[in-house]
């Protein structure tokens, strides 16, 4: 299981395991990781984990998130980053590499943009690359895709053939998690919850059926399996 070490002038005060899909940080008694101290935002940051892939969220907070010294919108983690919220620092530290699993992968992300309407920025697509061209990935669920059903790219299709997919822009992100017995949507970030089926999806991930409809960010798309 990956944590985080929480420490504070080389002085380490907790250790904290990843132990749930979505960890926020933040000033404010509700957050998992609660620092308190004035220069963290009530809600300063997120940590969501998938398998064993974890990605830090900024939440908009008011003095930033660095790592490794760069500020950060999102990020990746790898093992042996350190996350610093004002005078705090929190090593990462990966959960212990299992053969044929999602460590099997880089951190490597690329970056698209799916233009949806009203959307200044269009909904962003943030996926985990494969570490080299000859890995062979484990085995999985049958092939999927997400087929966009409104907008100027209503019909655009996105391959599901990564680890992690991340959808949203700003404010509203959730991830779709490829795992060896399906695919799986969870809330990432933001006040905003996605809606899968005419339903809202909360914290807990939600595995995706062949034709659910997703809504995020005011884009309708379906997710369907390959034949």
């Amino acid at each position: 299981m990956a944590k985080l070490i929480l420490s504070m002038d080389g002085l380490v005060l907790k250790e904290i395991p990843l132990v749930k899909e979505r960890m926020t940080v933040g000033r404010k008694a509700h957050n998992d990781i609660q620092i308190d101290n004035m220069a963290i935002s009530g809600e300063h940051a997120a940590v969501v984990t998938i398998l064993s892939d974890s990605f830090l969220e900024d939440l908009n907070s008011t003095n930033g998130t660095l790592v490794n010294g760069q500020p950060v919108k999102k990020h990746f983690l790898k093992d042996g980053d350190v996350i610093e919220l004002g005078k705090y620092k929190m090593k990462y530290l990966a959960a212990p590499a299992v053969s044929g699993d999602a460590s099997d992968y880089s951190g490597t992300m690329g970056v698209a943009s799916i233009p949806g309407p009203g959307l200044a920025h269009g909904v962003d697509v943030l996926a985990t690359s494969q570490a080299a061209s000859n890995v062979v990935p484990p085995p999985g669920p049958p092939a999927a895709a997400i087929r966009l059903l409104s907008g100027s790219n209503a019909g655009h299709q996105l391959q599901l053939t990564k680890t992690l997919t991340t959808l949203g822009k700003p404010g509203q992100v959730a991830v779709i998690a490829r795992r060896p017995h399906g695919y799986f949507l969870t809330h990432a970030e933001g006040a905003a919850f996605p809606v899968l089926n005419g339903r809202v999806v909360d914290a807990q991930a939600q595995r995706l059926e062949d034709h659910d409809l997703i809504e995020m960010a005011g884009v309708k798309m379906e997710f369907f399996l390959k034949n």
